[in-house]
């Protein structure tokens, strides 16, 4: 219960999905949690839901491709809950599914924008407050495919990529500062955006089914599956751990 105690984390993308297994469990560990999103119903929910639990969790929106809004929101966590020193960039989204001659600039600059320059931006104004702490831990969710291909969204692959490399760059920036920098790669995990992605495919049962098969395991992961892989980077338990590649898969990565 109290593997986070003192620390103030800020997740992306916080209110549905990985994001808010993220909170849950960070708050449980003692965190104090800065929930922001752009879905304000569903973040607000969350952080009475954690709050009346014995936690302590605000919410903010939050668009991580305006870099104003995330310099203001961050200033305002840190007025909160003192200084940052866990962050989670989880915000994401999947873009389109066409091959790369067929992509037009605005859909390519569109998922850019939240999935490498909201991870640039959140990183950026993060760093201030986890010096003024003199420690901190960031955490990129990047996905199976920051790895490896699989023949669809062509600027979705290229973002998970990029925030690979990203990661193990600010490591190095950053380890003088005792701040560490991983990635996380997450497999089919079962969250709105991976339910929406089936129910373009076809019959939900049968799409499911098929992305159950892919996995070693025999399933699709569920958001706690990173959650606690989140805690685990987020303390002191990774102390030593930076720059490195976090598969959470069921086995898929290993085929």
């Amino acid at each position: 219960m109290n593997r986070l105690k003192g620390a103030v984390a800020i997740v992306t993308g916080g209110a549905v999905g990985i994001g808010r297994a993220a909170c849950v469990r960070l708050a449980e560990e003692g965190a104090a949690v800065a929930i922001t999103d752009i879905r304000e119903a569903e973040g607000h929910a969350l952080a009475v839901e954690i709050v009346s639990a014995g936690g302590a969790a605000a919410f903010w929106r939050l668009d991580v491709s305006k870099e104003a809004e995330v310099q203001q929101v961050f200033a305002a966590v840190s007025a909160r809950f003192g200084p940052v020193t866990v962050l989670v960039n989880n915000a994401g989204i999947a873009g389109v599914n066409k091959p790369t001659h067929e992509i037009t600039e605005a859909e390519w600059d569109a998922l850019m924008a939240v999935n490498v320059k909201g991870v640039f931006f959140c990183t950026k104004h993060a760093i201030p407050a986890m010096r003024q702490a003199g420690h901190g831990s960031i955490i990129n969710l990047s996905s199976i495919y920051g790895l490896i291909g699989a023949g669809d969204i062509p600027p979705y692959h290229a973002s998970k990529g990029a925030v690979r490399l990203m990661t193990k760059n600010d490591a190095l920036i950053y380890a003088p500062d005792r701040i560490r920098v991983n990635s996380i790669h997450p497999g089919f995990i079962w969250t709105p955006l991976v339910e929406a992605f089936a129910a373009s495919q076809g019959a939900m049962e049968d799409v499911r089914k098929a992305l159950d098969a892919r996995h070693p395991l025999g399933h699709v992961g569920d958001p706690d599956d990173i959650a606690w892989g989140i805690v685990y980077l987020a303390s002191g338990e990774a102390r030593f751990v930076t720059g490195s590649e976090l598969v959470i898969d069921g086995g898929y990565t290993a085929q």
